[in-house]
């Protein structure tokens, strides 16, 4: 039996994918973090998150 060595050529080049994948991952981040600043910044979360520290420190009383 003879063997034959099956030569593969891979067509998915992946030149330049870590770069976009980097820049994704950095915008999914800064749109993350402009909702977080959005909420933290209305006025039912501050008082909530207000309230919740008063609680935490014995001062909500």
């Amino acid at each position: 039996m003879e063997s034959k060595e099956i030569m593969r050529v891979d067509l998915r080049d992946e030149t330049g994918a870590t770069t976009a994948e980097y820049a994704i991952t950095t915008l999914a981040a800064c749109g993350f973090a402009a909702l977080l600043v959005v909420l933290l910044k209305s006025e039912p979360i501050n008082n909530i998150l207000l309230n919740l520290m008063q609680t935490a420190l014995g001062m909500g009383q």
